[in-house]
C-alpha cells in the first residue's frame, strides 16, 4: 500500500502543479509527494511542513547571496552553509535542513536569482506535500491491522521465550535458555516498529474519514505500547536468572516451572485475543480470565527454601502477569490487586 500511495501521489503532484498551474517541468512536486509519504507511517503532515519550510528557507537564503556575490565553487559552499544554519536556527529539523541545502544549490547553480522559477518550485513543495496528505485520506492502509500484527508477533516472542525457559528449567539444560535469552534481547526492533505504526495509525485515523471511527480502537491499542515493552523487559531478566539457575544447580520447585508454561499458554490467549476482530473470540475478558488464573498460582511457597534465583524468577513472573493483565485491559492496580500477596501489608490490597 505505501508503493501504492506513493505512486499515486507522485503522479498526481505532477499533474496539478505542470496542467493545473501551468508550471514548466514541476519536478519537485512529485519528489516533495514521495518524500513526505515516505515508505513508513507517521509524520506526515510535519514532514510536508518541513519540505515547504526549507525549499524557502533554501529558495530565500540563495537568491539573496547569489544575487550579491554570484555563482562559482567557494559560493555554493558559502551558500549551503548559510542555508542550513539558517534552517536549525530556525529548529528545523533534518528535513528542513537537506531541503534547504539542495534548494539552496538549486538557486546557485541552475535557477538565475530573481527568478521566478524559485518561487515555483515553493509552490511545487506546497502541491506534493499537499498530494501527498490528499492521497492518504483517500487511499488509505488500515489504522489498527499493522499495529496489531506487530503486537502479535511480540507476544508470539514472549509465549516462545516462555516455552523455551521452561524447557530448559525442567530438563536442566541451558541450550533452550541461551536461545530464548537470544530471542529476547532481538525484540527492540519489533517494539520500536510497533509504537511507530500506532503513530502512523493515529496519523491516518485523523486524515481520512474512512477510518474516523477507529480512533478510540487505537487509543486502546496505544495503551498496550508500555506493559508489552515492560513484559519484554521482564522476561529477559527471567531468562537470564533461569539460566544462572540451571548453572548453578539450584533447588527448583516443579510447580514454580509449570507456572511459567502456564503462562506461555496464557499469552497464546493474549496473542489471539490482538489478531482477533471487534466481536470475535477470544476477547479481553477471556484473555484476562486465563491470565487470572495463572496469577492465582504464583504464591511465595513456590520458592520455599529455594536460592536467590528462584526468586528472581518468581518476581518476574508476577510482574509479568501484571503487565500482561494490562495488555488484556486492565489497570495497573486492578492487575496487582489480582497476585497472591507475598506480604503482610501489600501497598495494593488483594481482591476479594
Amino acid at each position: 500500500m505505501p508503493i501504492v500511495q506513493c505512486a499515486l501521489a507522485a503522479g498526481f503532484a505532477w499533474w496539478v502543479a505542470s496542467d493545473l498551474l501551468g508550471h514548466p517541468h514541476p519536478f519537485f512536486a512529485p519528489i516533495a509527494a514521495v518524500v513526505s509519504l515516505g515508505v513508513s507511517l507517521g509524520s506526515r503532515l510535519r514532514r510536508s511542513v518541513e519540505l515547504v519550510a526549507g525549499v524557502t528557507v533554501g529558495i530565500g537564503v540563495g537568491d539573496l547571496l547569489i544575487s550579491a556575490i554570484g555563482t562559482g565553487p567557494w559560493q555554493i559552499c558559502l551558500v549551503v552553509a548559510l542555508a542550513m544554519i539558517t534552517a536549525v536556527v530556525l529548529d528545523g529539523g533534518p528535513v528542513i535542513a537537506m531541503q534547504a541545502a539542495s534548494s539552496a544549490v538549486l538557486v546557485a547553480t541552475l535557477i538565475p536569482p530573481g527568478n521566478s522559477a524559485g518561487y515555483q518550485r515553493m509552490i511545487d513543495a506546497l502541491v506534493g506535500g499537499l498530494m501527498g496528505v490528499a492521497v492518504v485520506a483517500l487511499v488509505p492502509t488500515h489504522p489498527v491491522r499493522r499495529a496489531r500484527r506487530e503486537a502479535a508477533d511480540i507476544l508470539g516472542v514472549v509465549k516462545d521465550v516462555l516455552r523455551k525457559c521452561a524447557d530448559g528449567l525442567i530438563e536442566q539444560d541451558p541450550e533452550p535458555i541461551v536461545a530464548a535469552l537470544k530471542t529476547a534481547r532481538q525484540t527492540q526492533g519489533q517494539i520500536d516498529a510497533f509504537r511507530s505504526n500506532l503513530k502512523g495509525g493515529k496519523e491516518i485515523s485523523k486524515i481520512s474519514p474512512l477510518y474516523w471511527n477507529s480512533q478510540k480502537r487505537l487509543e486502546r491499542l496505544s495503551a498496550t505500547a508500555d506493559p508489552l515493552d515492560n513484559a519484554v523487559r521482564n522476561i529477559r531478566v527471567l531468562a537470564r536468572r533461569a539460566l544462572t539457575l540451571v548453572r548453578d544447580d539450584e533447588i527448583l520447585d516443579p510447580r514454580l516451572v509449570d507456572e511459567v508454561e502456564k503462562l506461555s499458554h496464557a499469552v497464546e490467549v493474549l496473542r489471539a485475543m490482538m489478531l482477533a476482530d471487534p466481536g470475535e473470540q477470544p476477547d479481553q475478558a477471556e484473555a484476562a480470565r486465563v491470565l487470572r488464573s495463572v496469577a492465582s498460582g504464583a504464591r511465595l511457597e513456590l520458592v520455599d527454601g529455594a536460592g536467590l534465583s528462584a526468586n528472581v524468577i518468581l518476581a518476574q513472573l508476577r510482574s509479568t502477569i501484571v503487565d500482561l493483565l494490562q495488555v488484556a485491559g486492565l489497570q495497573r492496580v486492578s492487575a496487582l490487586a489480582i497476585l497472591p500477596v507475598t506480604v503482610a501489608h501489600p501497598a495494593v490490597p488483594p481482591e476479594d
